[in-house]
């Protein structure tokens, strides 16, 4: 670590003393405690600003200097905020179930409660030592109980609710209950249903529901993956070990129900266009049409190498079509084969006995693979023809069915009609299988369609049956055309598709939130299949005590899951009602479920009986615009990474919405403006088997620590005489080059490290972090402090002098530069102004008070601590944080004189300063006068003078 300074002077900026003192001071004092309406000391005339960090999640291995990268940002905002007159919320909590704290748990020998506590307790120390002004009083984590019992509570909300088809809105289960009573539900006969059908049809509609679905099943971890927690690889994100596709009955949220509004509702709030894109993106919306093809009978019809099944399979399967989703439904009369997932549940029924056996291996082949490799364009297209035969239902044209893994279940119905003239993919496919290619769209360049397909739009050919043409009809008309014929001959249907798939929400582990749920059991205490929810009243479901918490590991990945929660006993795992018995729900909920809404929580997190209180909630949700009304989000600034973007702010964006449809919110959208903060990158060091090594322990070939010299040209880096690659990349420690905060404070001061992180570069963007730079912003704040205090007598310097006239247009140039990149926040800026000014007021005669103070309210947002010091010592009894952010006097801003570029035939020759009201003639004359200048052009003939106002003068002279 660079060292500080070698300032041995009495008095010199001892941060250590100072942070220590305001820490304490806030903290005992309550500075930063937010009052709510209703709070005896709340001031509803203040408008108000709610400002939130993303959820932390409280590892074992605590802070590096990247994550407080925007804690420190959001909290120069809320400290700013108060000064600018704003009741300002401003909280922190945890994140603080799911796997990786049960695997720390695990590895480490301790109940997973115990071990949570101890990283929170340590990041909550962390948090405080960099002097991060939230209202402590609101500290929650998503493990508290009497946290979970409102988040149980939620999926108490979500069971019970349906999204009712009229309106795309969320609303009571017992809504459709009434109607469906009434008779009003068009195609349904309430009355001769059974309880078994009755709640197979409300499960079907319910916004939680239970499912028999293929997911990503780890038999090492004993648990369900979501995608991103599988690498490219095939294996687990957290263990590196091996994982399988499977289908399992698992607990899901129809998220899709909703899937038009969250994408329409983003043009509603203020988000980077580029998180937007990337919703938009996973959300997937596609218009189309839906298109049954029937299966040919008994697949009949002299194809060669294909024997007719024994016995003949029906049309239909079962009277099954298979149905496909396209977005160029103008393109059916070129569909020349179809192409199925293999796990789509009709491989099985329509495959020959001829092709069962090599239609197997492909479907274990393909189990074995991730998402990301079977969607690969540029893998080379596998597949296994099934036997069977569909009809085209646009020509009866006999198309054979294949089974490929480029087709996933996850993504449209499964089932593709292939159209290899106009589609990359199934062009690809079909030059592998030798496949028929039709082309029906003329396309405006000559392209051989054996070569390439054209995927673009044109007019139809080759498009024609006895009843519809779509030959020579343009793109747009020719899919109305075929969608309208579709629709009147029951062969298909307009349609808006999603790619974006329901939210597997069952995880096999022990630290997550209990479902609160219960499963109805027979006589013989087997499942009945009927899923009854547990009463408000009855919340929260805790965990039972259990001293092996572990997952079931085995190397079977066949073998059924055993959740940890069933090795509860029968005191925790049966409950009785009405003399049946039910057995609680073994699987628990995923991380994501605390995190979905603890930014309500924060408003009120005390309260008993609400899971937010209705009064707190709207205040502090609500944001007037300022064109009249209020904007769709509620918080004011939301600051986190944009990996976030399609799982967190998803899924908090539903829960959100269906909480605004049922009453219990007053904003339809939760987040109203996003910040995505950039990266701190570091340098790295890998072996030669790219493992990644100690940054610390790396020295340079002169056995220099590499952090003095990293990054510098020639260097050779070893590692325990072992020589060493540099690299650089994100600093984390998974490449083992993180960096503490607790170092960083210890040798330079937390003030110090919140300015340089801020000081490195534009907030949006990612920033190399060298510790050797460090220096030069601690620098600073001790010339601040020599500004203020006499390092050798410990005389404080400020007079009530009044100050000259170039002091005060200096102050107001930069209260007017540091207010507007407050605003913006452009912290690096402003901190620049404040340097500048600061070496201005260090040639000053004397510090004055009128431009000591707004200088120190000015720095105390980004470092508050020396700040606090020199406002007491200015004579403040209080602390600074509501002080008011000086003002600024537009007089002080109106220069007296400006300088001008001057040159001579082109190139620049000189300066001269004129008053900023001169006319051009002035400036022309006063160019010409120069001394300079004159001696330039002496002796030359002026042909031209050019005068740019307020910027140059050009002298044309030869």
């Amino acid at each position: 670590m660079t060292k500080a300074t070698e300032d041995t002077t009495a008095f010199r900026y001892d941060f250590h003393a100072v942070e220590a003192r305001w820490q304490r001071r806030w903290a005992e004092d309550k500075t930063f405690r937010t009052a709510n309406p209703g709070d005896a000391d709340f001031d509803p005339s203040k408008p108000k600003f709610y400002v939130l960090d993303m959820f932390p999640y409280p590892s074992g291995v605590g802070l590096h200097v990247g994550h407080p990268l925007g804690y420190i940002a959001t909290d120069i905002v809320a400290r700013y905020k108060r000064t600018r007159g704003f009741n300002v919320l401003h909280p922190m909590g945890f994140d603080a179930f799911g796997l990786p704290a049960e695997q720390f748990a695990v590895e480490h020998g301790v109940h997973p409660a115990i071990t949570t506590q101890q990283n929170v307790d340590n990041m909550v120390a962390q948090l405080k030592r960099i002097g991060l002004s939230y209202d402590w009083d609101r500290e929650l984590a998503t493990t508290d109980a009497d946290y979970y019992r409102w988040t149980q509570w939620v999926f108490l909300q979500l069971f019970n609710s349906y999204v009712d088809p009229a309106d795309g809105k969320a609303k009571p289960i017992d809504q459709l209950v009434a109607q469906l009573e009434a008779g009003e539900v068009d195609g349904v006969d309430w009355s001769s249903l059974d309880e078994a059908g009755r709640d197979a049809y409300l499960a079907n509609r319910r916004l939680a529901y239970l499912a028999e679905v293929p997911v990503n099943w780890c038999p090492a971890l004993g648990t369900v993956l979501a995608n991103e927690e599988v690498t490219n690889e095939g294996r687990s994100e957290r263990g590196n070990h091996p994982v399988f596709k499977r289908p399992l009955r698992q607990w899901m949220l129809r998220i899709t129900a909703m899937a038009d509004r969250l994408a329409g509702d983003l043009d509603a709030v203020s988000w980077p266009e580029a998180t937007k894109l990337m919703q938009r993106n996973w959300i997937g919306r596609s218009e189309g049409a839906q298109v049954d093809f029937p299966l040919a009978p008994g697949f009949t019809g002299g194809h060669p190498n294909t024997d007719p099944p024994d016995p003949p399979v029906k049309p239909g399967a079962n009277g099954d079509p298979i149905t496909v989703f396209t977005t160029r439904p103008d393109t059916l009369f070129g569909a020349t084969y179809m192409v199925l997932a293999p796990e789509h549940p009709l491989v099985d029924r329509v495959t020959t006995p001829q092709q069962k056996d090599p239609v197997n291996r492909y479907k274990a082949a393909a189990a074995a693979k991730t998402d990301v490799d079977r969607m690969a364009d540029a893998k080379t297209k596998t597949g296994v023809f099934t036997g069977a035969f569909a009809i085209n239902p646009v020509n009866n044209a006999e198309v054979p069915i294949w089974i490929a893994d480029y087709v996933m279940m996850g993504y449209g119905t499964g089932a593709i009609m292939a159209v290899p003239a106009h589609d990359t993919r199934d062009h690809e496919f079909a030059r592998t299988f030798d496949l028929p290619i039709t082309q029906v769209i003329d396309s405006p360049d000559v392209v051989d369609i054996r070569d390439a397909a054209y995927t673009g739009p044109g007019t139809n050919i080759r498009s024609a049956n006895d009843e519809v043409s779509l030959d020579g009809l343009p793109t747009p008309e020719a899919k109305k055309t075929i969608t309208d014929w579709l629709e009147a001959k029951g062969l298909g249907k307009a349609q808006v598709q999603y790619k974006l798939r329901d939210w597997l929400f069952s995880r096999q582990r022990y630290w997550g939130e209990p479902f609160p749920v219960l499963h109805e059991l027979d006589a013989a205490g087997q499942p009945t299949g009927r899923v009854i929810a547990l009463d408000e009243s009855e919340l929260p479901v805790e965990h039972p005590q259990l001293d092996d918490f572990a997952p079931h590991a085995t190397d079977d990945p066949e073998a059924p899951p055993q959740p940890p929660l069933g090795r509860a006993g029968d005191e925790w795992q049966i409950v009785e009602r009405d003399g049946k018995k039910y057995r609680r729900e073994l699987n628990t909920m995923p991380q994501w479920a605390g995190s979905c809404w603890y930014y309500l929580r924060f408003i009120d997190p005390r309260n008993e009986e609400r899971f937010v209180g209705a009064e707190a909630e709207r205040y502090w949700m609500l944001s007037e615009k300022a064109s009249g009304g209020t904007h769709a989000g509620g918080i004011d600034l939301y600051v986190g990474g944009v990996e976030h973007a399609v799982l967190h702010l998803l899924y908090a964006r539903f829960w959100h919405k269906v909480l605004f449809d049922l009453g219990h919110v007053s904003t339809p959208e939760p987040f109203g403006r996003l910040f995505n903060q950039g990266y701190i990158q570091a340098y790295c060091y890998r072996d030669d088997r790219g493992i990644a090594v100690n940054a610390t322990e790396v020295v340079n070939a002169d056995g220099k620590p590499a952090a003095e010299v990293q990054g510098q040209p020639g260097q050779r880096f070893f590692h325990h005489d072992v020589p060493v690659k540099e690299e650089y990349g994100k600093m984390g420690k998974s490449l083992k080059n993180a960096v503490s905060p607790d170092e960083v404070c210890a040798e330079f001061g937390c003030d110090t490290l919140r300015l340089y992180e801020m000081y490195l570069g534009p907030l949006d963007q990612s920033k190399p972090w060298a510790t050797r730079d460090i220096i030069g912003v601690h620098r600073f704040l001790q010339r601040v402090w020599r500004n203020f205090v006499d390092d050798q007598t410990d005389k404080f310097l400020v007079t009530d002098d009044a100050p000259g006239d170039e002091l005060l247009r200096l102050l107001h140039k930069t209260i007017a530069r540091v207010t507007d990149d407050m605003d913006r926040m452009s912290f690096n800026t402003a901190i620049a102004a404040l340097i500048e000014m600061n070496n201005a007021l260090v040639k000053a005669d004397a510090l004055p008070r009128a431009i000591a103070e707004p200088f120190v309210l000015m720095l105390a947002p980004l470092a508050p601590h020396i700040a606090e010091e020199l406002w007491a010592r200015l004579g403040h009894d209080g602390s600074l944080a509501y002080e008011p952010w000086p003002a600024c006097d537009e007089r002080y801003l109106v220069e007296d004189s400006v300088e001008i570029v001057v040159q001579v035939l082109g190139k620049v020759r000189g300066k001269v300063a004129v008053p900023a009201d001169a006319d051009q003639k002035a400036v022309e004359a006063a160019a010409l006068a120069d001394e300079k200048i004159a001696s330039l052009i002496a002796g030359k003939t002026v042909r031209k003078v050019i005068v740019v106002p307020g910027k140059l003068v050009n002298i044309v002279a030869n």
